[in-house]
């Protein structure tokens, strides 16, 4: 049950894409068919690290009902990667971990191309595993990549095993450090998490004429389409890529992972191919789990509690390659300073490489990991301090003036708005059973600016169109559009039609990813429809012999502002357009520059310069915590989150409701087990826990009014990511309040609570 605090949105804020989603109308990539069609299979490795000294497709190719069978071989010999190109296709020489691509088969049945599979014969030297990454970073540890030297990359700081390594410095730690009455040091870690979109990832590729089309269940169709072009040494022009409909991501499907894969079957096969991954090689071959993450955090506060000086070590466990690692490297860093007043900061982030399933950006990438040691940490400090645990962040949290870990200054941020609200709600304070308490965090995160474009027009009946790069992975980021081009032209939202989700159709986009589809499409959109809006306000001029600067659209008609009766029907003057104009208009989305920032005071190496327009909140968590079991439940949770303007408040609540439970699921179930060789041991629905329905919480969010962001249509920020980060820190206070015990490792499990409970440190 969710709690709504807010205006309930008009009807123009309903979906277009919901019905067709609701009555099981949407086509996604699975549902897809094409003449010929052929099934494809991927051989993955099993083990973490081995020397690939052979490969035998003899028997497989021999397979009646195989078409075509594919190995590094039978590609060109390039490397990709976002950030560091470290990766191939498919394995070369070295199996780096356990769901590493060795071969792919493409048959006439599925059942076919993954007996032919079975029938591969790889020639193995296992090596052994690289599972710790501090044993990683140690000096004269073996190499994952011995020849990491040779990559190219993209200026990051690298040495051995450290894939890559940021700093955030700000003052003088040192002295932060004399200046306080108490400094606590503590050490937090987490296991490695998964996206776990219930659509698995899914891909259809179909060759004609020397350039290939790719159906995918992506985010990211532009990222997608260069991933295949570089690979396969293609000019983008002869790749497209398309999203019928996509069943959830949550950055498991960002960027490029399987199209290449599926495009090489088909031309090979001469056939258009399928590959969709089965569950358990959705957890073991994709590369975009949470990271494990180490936090290593020092804090000296006075003892009124004002924090002088922070110290961090962030230790991510990047896996076997670098993929996107980088932005949650530089998020967790900025997470580490959290949105509080520290004079002194200096934080160090570093990426290992090691032979587990590589990680890279999902939801709020470092984010959650991060908060939920901070908001910890700060809670201990409280308990040292003889504070309450909201008090103490009252007093920290950053005001208007006050200057972020990168020198950036914050105008009027709503930090301390939040934190009201949500203690509020909850009834901070309140007497509460004997094994249940509340649990406070606080967290901010930045609406990351991207270019985009996009084009509105105006069809001979008054409808409209607008097309756009965007990518709707299911959070309705995409679907918002319609209301900010209804705003511009006077028109109802459902009077808009979207083409996107086709790179041949629309201007390139980032992909529905980092929280800023709607802002930056958004801003694109009002460019194009402002466009459009001249052009009606030019002929109606003539029509009504009225000035268009006298003139106003609304409720569907242009009008004159001092006499509204003095109006003609926008789609009339559509129509008499399509005689012989085209009302048309085109936007681009241009990011505006960062907030003011003062580097000068700061020092280190990473993206963000600054947080554009950082959004805040806070979630407090009622928990219950069984003492026999240590099983620990969620029973309310409360989130106040600052959006600057809200464009579609049911759809802001979605994901504040939505990331809330995700929270939830990564605080109390979410985590991958792995053995001692780095193979995964739970890598299907069964023992990886998701929250369902019957976890749900009775969820209440309040959107609080803060100051509009800079640059951004109508003062919006960024909505889909917030919400996942602050509730695992919330749960962990509420547990360690209700049992007197704290929980050091992510998720907090029945066994970790328990022995917490009775001062046992638990694996």
């Amino acid at each position: 049950m969710t709690t709504i605090e807010q205006t309930p949105p008009q009807p123009g804020a309903v979906r277009a894409d919901g019905v067709e989603k609701v009555t099981g109308g949407a086509r996604y990539v699975a549902d897809l068919t094409r003449p010929g069609l052929l099934h494809a299979k991927l051989l993955l490795a099993g083990v973490a690290h081995a020397r690939l000294r052979g490969i035998d497709t003899s028997a497989a190719r021999a397979l009646p009902g195989v078409l075509a069978v594919v190995t590094q071989d039978d590609v060109p010999d390039v490397r990709y990667g976002a950030f560091v190109k470290d990766r191939t296709l498919f394995a070369r020489d070295v199996i780096r971990f356990e769901g590493e691509i060795v071969a792919a088969v493409a048959a006439v049945t599925a059942e076919i191309a993954e007996a032919a599979c079975r029938l591969i014969v790889l020639d193995l030297e296992e090596l052994p595993p690289l599972v710790d990454p501090e044993a990683a970073l140690a000096e004269g540890a073996p190499l994952v990549h011995p020849e990491w030297q040779s990559y190219e990359a993209d200026g990051v700081v690298r040495e051995g095993n450290a894939c890559a390594r940021m700093t955030s410095v700000k003052g003088d730690v040192e002295q932060g450090f004399a200046e306080a009455d108490l400094v606590v040091h503590e050490t937090y870690a987490t296991d490695m998490s998964h996206a776990a979109p219930i659509e698995p990832h899914v891909v259809l590729a179909e060759w004609q004429g020397g350039a290939v089309t790719v159906w995918s269940s992506t985010q990211a169709p532009f990222g997608a389409r260069a991933g295949v072009a570089r690979t396969l040494q293609l000019p983008e022009s002869k790749v497209r890529v398309v999203v019928p409909t996509l069943g959830g991501g949550f950055g498991g499907k960002c960027d490029f992972h399987f199209e290449a894969h599926a495009a090489v079957l088909a031309r090979a096969a001469g056939r258009p191919v399928l590959l969709q991954l089965t569950r358990r090689e959705e957890f073991l071959a994709t590369d975009k789990t949470r990271h494990p993450i180490t936090v290593d955090i020092e804090t000296g506060v006075k003892s009124d509690g004002t924090i002088t000086a922070r110290r961090a070590r962030i230790v991510l466990d990047g896996g076997a390659y670098t993929s996107d690692s980088l932005y949650s490297a530089e998020l967790a860093l900025m997470t580490a300073a959290g949105p509080y007043r520290i004079p002194h900061f200096a934080a160090e982030s570093v990426t290992v490489y090691t032979t587990r399933t590589p990680a890279g950006s999902v939801r709020a990438p470092g984010g959650p990991q991060v908060c939920w040691a901070v908001e910890q940490h700060m809670d201990v400090l409280a308990e040292r301090l003889g504070l309450d645990p909201v008090e103490l962040r009252r007093r920290n949290l950053v005001r208007d003036g006050d200057s972020g870990p990168t020198g950036q200054h914050f105008r009027e941020p709503a930090a301390l708005a939040c934190l009201e609200r949500a203690a509020e709600l909850a009834g901070w304070g309140r007497e509460l059973p004997p094994g249940e308490a509340l649990g406070v965090a606080c967290s901010w995160w930045p609406s990351v600016p991207a270019p985009a474009g996009a084009y509105v027009k105006l069809e001979a009946d008054g409808s409209g169109t607008i097309i756009t790069g965007a990518q709707e992975n299911g959070s309705g980021a995409v679907m918002a559009l319609p209301l900010i081009a209804a705003r511009e032209l006077g028109l109802r939202p459902e009077s808009f039609s979207l083409v996107y989700q086709d790179t041949a159709a629309g201007p390139w986009d980032l992909g529905s990813q980092g929280s800023q589809t709607t802002i930056n499409n958004g801003r694109a959109v009002a460019a194009a429809a402002a466009e459009v809006r001249e052009q009606l306000l030019e002929l109606a001029s003539d029509l009504l012999d009225v000035a268009p600067a006298d003139l106003e659209l609304a409720d569907g008609v242009v009008r004159a502002k001092d006499a509204p009766s003095r109006s003609i029907a926008i789609a009339a003057l559509a129509a008499q357009a399509a005689g012989g104009e085209l009302l048309l208009g085109s936007g681009s989305g241009t990011p505006p520059p960062l907030p003011e920032h003062d580097l000068s005071a700061c020092s280190g190496r990473g993206f963000f310069a600054a947080f554009a327009s950082p959004s805040f909140c806070c979630h407090v968590s009622r928990v219950r915590v069984d003492a026999e079991t240590g099983v620990a439940r969620v029973v309310e949770h409360f989130a106040a989150h600052d959006y600057g303007f809200v464009l579609n408040p049911a759809g802001a609540t979605a994901q504040v409701e939505g990331g809330s439970l995700q929270g939830i699921g990564l605080a109390l179930s979410e985590g991958t087990v792995m053995d001692g060789e780095g193979r995964q041991r739970n890598p299907n629905l069964l023992d990886y826990k998701l929250q369902t329905a019957a976890d749900a919480p009775r969820v209440v969010v309040a959107l609080v009014e803060g100051s509009l962001a800079e640059g951004m249509p109508y003062g919006m920020k960024g909505v889909g990511e917030p919400p996942v980060v602050p509730p695992p820190g919330a749960v962990a206070n509420a547990i360690a309040r209700a049992t007197g015990g704290r929980v050091r490792r992510l998720p907090m499990t029945p066994e970790r609570v328990w022995a917490a409970a009775q001062g046992i440190e638990a694996e």
